[in-house]
């Protein structure tokens, strides 16, 4: 049947079959019954007449329960290629689709990794069409893995075309596919369509009908067989209710045995007909054969498969449901329930459904399917069902918690929040009250709750303590520990926090603690806490966790140096093991780190990977602090238009919530943009506010780390007296803590303000081992230089003016080298141009290629590494080598030493 009205949906479905490497898919979102089925029809032929492979898989509400269904019946097709896989991709999706010899519970980044290089070697022999209809249907995981792939298949000749329900969401909703929204048909289409499907029509119905169907496809197709029904049903109805009720009237004038049969097929997780046909015959106390079926066929109702059986419409599945009696329902699930004895997870939720009350021994059979998912989406939905049965009010609140424990590990804070939510609206024990508290502060890190929360958080932890929960309290209180990071809670709050972590029966060095009391009191506990780091330092690779712990610690107390350490160990293992929601975290630590020490070309890789994967997994504050370091980065390379434009992008963010650590690096970024620019009055107005109490971009112990830069913006500004005012701010922390970047910072400082002494401050100052810190001895350096040609010192000047010119076009340090060359002229001596590095010529993710290429690593294990197809890889070292001038991987290591790298 021709599709009236949709010239245009076609012509780009066209458009993508015919090039699908030009772009990455198609989401089709509309009404039910606008027509979205019939588009991926035409789209489906017009691969085939191109010669495009189709892959195809569907949504199924009574599937959504089980953890990659549609990606099993995605890639079925493809089975015999698994083999291909590399060992830990083959054994995650191994798992994910039930085969005998997967492995441990994958997370959904590693089975997005292994179904896109699947994919990616099926369209390197042909290309691909994949199609996934009414994806609001599909299980989680599935849904996923799925966006996971859309959001990388642009360089591959793979196209994807996904249908959506509108009022409804999915992870495909925000996966970079290009929205297709058909509307309903002009009065003149619809019109034609009717007129095609019943032209007998008198012609008061047809007008009828017409404005009954207002446009929708589906509706001109079907209800014209149901008009006598339409006159019983209320003209307030929404049509899809109408539609409903229209197919459910078309079945009440089938044989009884035929609308049994109907509901179980439609309760059926399974397009199995000889499931469906089992269960009625319990149900009617005789064997059914296929011919129960043949009435509903006949009314255009089924399809009848040589194995199975489905609905035309989901309309028509969902119509049989709703408006038979719970009774009905009750005997059907449990007749089902029955013939899936080899099927225990599918029994147990049949069983589930068959309940009408509290039922112990349902509810424990999905708690051993939770322990069976094999994708915590799918464990969650059997531990909240597990609590609706539940038999009492402590076992329901320990399921509810579980549940919400498990949506907290795999990022789905709606879900978690409402079961916390669920939990706590129950009797609990403080066990319970515990748990519940400690379960949501790894979202936004509590960014978004009052400050006084932590003061109720402190005296939570104490409590759960004194009731023998050290672990559960040392949970609580870094969650507090990390509001006092984000947010500002006010003087009194930070020592009691530290008062109930120096109660905990835990030892001093445990990872957790030096981290509470690096986030807590940076300053009067950082002497304490640099220690720990120092003897922890050579003892990472071991636990990723913990390297994380210890370098977000090593941030907190001006330990740049131990910061990138720890947090390059800790992303290696977060890689490995899909943790995507993770990696972000010791990315962004690592990225803040390494620009602050000065290597902006490994800082810009980690930022720009940071902001990719924090984007993807929902955490805003990071991806808005990873996006504030690519501008301090951008700033630092002397592209202030992009330094703008990152910051006002991380500054709306930040201010969201009042994220302090992303408003105070927005802060930094404009400053050294500023002054970069010349402009010194800008550059200390937005370096002066993280010093501000009131200001929202004020961050205690960040605006410590930035004095070398305020004191530059200062002096030239001509604003000696308030810089030395700011000063006397930070002098406390001079004096409680060792922290390397404060001191540098304050030495720095010193020199420039010293009159008599000033050659001793430098001197005092370049004696420190700087060997970490290029960036800071280069500045030294240069503002040494500086001073030594302001006294005439001209010959001694050039020394120093020569060795910041080389630190800082090292670097890349655009406008800090043009100052050291400004110098070096006006102390008679010229500078050659500086040479772009190999490093500046590449985009951050094209380094990230370079530098793992120039290591040795094949295509294959560079996309594992970076969680992208080998296909993808290779078209990048494409595009690498002209770039580069090279054409081998012996070339890139020559340019890319491997000591260079920091790609985790």
């Amino acid at each position: 049947m021709p599709l009236f009205g949709r010239d245009t949906e076609l012509k780009d479905l066209g458009a993508l079959v015919d090039g699908p490497e030009d772009r990455s898919g198609m989401l089709i979102r509309g009404a039910a019954g606008i027509g979205k089925s019939a588009l991926v029809d035409e789209a489906v032929a017009a691969a085939a007449i191109a010669g495009v492979r189709v892959l195809r898989t569907a949504g199924v509400e009574a599937e959504q329960n089980y953890a990659y269904a549609g990606l099993h019946r995605l890639l079925y097709p493809l089975r015999k290629q698994l083999d291909g896989l590399p060992p830990r991709q083959y054994y995650s999706l191994a798992t994910a689709l039930g085969l005998p010899d997967g492995g441990d519970e994958p997370t959904a980044y590693l089975v997005g990794l292994a179904a896109l290089t699947l994919l990616a070697d099926a369209a390197g022999e042909r290309p691909l069409l994949i199609v996934a209809e009414d994806v609001h249907w599909l299980d989680p995981a599935s849904a996923e893995v799925l966006a996971f792939v859309a959001r990388r298949i642009d360089p591959e000749p793979i196209a994807l075309i996904a249908t959506l329900r509108d009022g409804v969401d999915s992870p495909l909703a925000d996966a970079g596919l290009s929205l297709m929204g058909p509307e309903p048909l002009s009065d003149d289409h619809a019109a034609a369509l009717l007129d095609l499907i019943a032209p007998e029509l008198p012609a008061q119905t047809r007008h009828r009908l017409l404005a009954e169907a207002h446009g929708n496809p589906l509706a001109l197709t079907e209800l014209p067989s149901a008009v006598r029904d339409l006159d019983e049903l209320p003209a307030t109805l929404p049509l899809t209710e109408r539609l409903e009720r229209a197919f459910s009237a078309r079945g009440t004038t089938l044989p009884a045995p035929t609308r049994t049969a109907l509901l179980v097929a439609a309760l059926n997780d399974s397009d199995s007909v000889t499931e469906t046909l089992s269960a009625a015959s319990i149900l009617l106390g005789t064997q059914a054969g296929t011919e129960i079926f043949t009435p509903a066929v006949e009314n255009r109702l089924l399809v009848l498969g040589r194995d199975t059986v489905t609905f035309r419409h989901p309309l028509m599945r969902s119509a049989f449901t709703t408006t038979a009696t719970a009774d009905e329902r009750t005997r059907a699930h449990r007749a089902l329930s029955d013939v899936l004895a080899a099927h225990p997870d599918r029994r147990a939720w049949q069983r589930a459904a068959a309940a009408t009350g509290p039922d112990e021994q349902a509810a424990r059979d999905l708690e051993n399917v939770a322990e069976r998912a094999r994708h915590r989406g799918g464990a969650v939905a059997a531990l909240e069902r597990a609590a609706d049965l539940s038999g009492s009010p402590g076992l329901r609140a320990d399921r509810l918690l579980r549940a919400a424990e498990l949506a907290v590990d795999s990022g789905r804070r709606d879900t978690a929040e409402r079961l916390v939510l669920a939990a706590r609206a129950l009797p609990t024990t403080p066990r319970h009250d515990a748990t519940a508290a400690w379960l949501l502060s790894g979202f936004d890190d509590g960014v978004r709750e009052n400050p006084s929360r932590i003061t109720e958080l402190a005296a939570l932890a104490a409590a759960v303590a004194a009731d023998g929960h050290p672990d559960a309290a040392m949970r609580i209180l870094w969650g507090a520990a990390m509001r006092c990071f984000w947010s500002e809670p006010g003087p009194d709050t930070r020592p009691a926090l530290l008062a109930v972590a120096d109660e905990l029966p835990i030892a001093d060095d445990d990872p957790r603690l030096v981290a509470v009391s690096a986030y807590v009191a940076p300053f009067e506990r950082g002497g304490r806490v640099i220690d720990r780091l120092r003897a922890l330092a050579s003892d990472t690779g071991r636990n990723p966790e913990v390297d994380r712990f210890l370098g977000s610690a090593a941030l907190q107390v001006g330990a740049f140096d131990l910061a990138a350490h720890f947090s390059a160990a800790a992303a290696p293992g977060f890689r490995a093991a899909g943790q995507l929601g993770l990696l972000p975290r010791a990315l962004t630590v690592q990225a803040w780190s390494l620009t602050r020490l000065g290597d902006l070309a490994a800082g810009a890789q980690a930022a720009a990977e940071a902001a990719d994967f924090a984007r993807e997994t929902g955490q805003p504050f990071m991806h808005g602090l990873a996006t504030a370091v690519q501008a301090e980065i951008a700033a630092l390379r002397g592209d202030y238009p992009q330094a703008a434009t990152l910051a006002s992008d991380a500054e709306r963010i930040g201010l969201a919530a009042g994220a302090r650590p992303v408003l105070a690096t927005v802060q930094l970024a404009r400053g050294l943009a500023a002054l970069g620019e010349g402009r010194y009055d800008d550059a200390f107005a937005d370096l002066r506010r993280t010093h501000d109490p009131g200001d929202p971009s004020h961050s205690p112990a960040l605006r410590a780390y930035f004095l070398a830069e305020l004191t530059d913006a200062a002096i030239r500004a001509g604003q000696v007296d308030a810089l030395r005012e700011l000063l006397r701010g930070v002098e406390p922390a001079v004096a409680s803590t060792p922290s390397p970047a404060l001191h540098i910072g304050w030495r720095y400082a010193h020199a420039l303000l010293a009159t008599d002494t000033a050659e001793a401050h430098f001197t005092d100052a370049l004696a420190v081992d700087l060997a970490a810190w290029p960036a800071e001895r280069g500045r030294l350096h240069l503002s040494y230089g500086e001073w030594l040609r302001r006294q005439r010192r001209v010959v001694e000047s050039r020394t120093h003016l020569r060795t910041a010119r080389e630190i800082f076009d090292a670097l890349g340090f655009t406008a800090w080298s043009e100052r050291a060359r400004l110098e070096l002229r006006s102390a008679g001596e010229s500078s050659p141009n500086r040479d772009p590095d190999a490093r500046d010529r590449l985009t951050p993710h094209e380094l990230s290629i370079a530098r793992l290429a120039a290591q040795g690593l094949t295509n294959r294990e560079i996309g594992q590494r970076l969680y992208l197809s080998h296909r993808t890889v290779s078209t990048h070292l494409h595009r690498i080598f002209p770039k580069l001038g090279v054409s081998s991987r012996t070339d890139l290591a020559a340019l890319l030493p491997a000591d260079e790298d920091t790609t985790a």
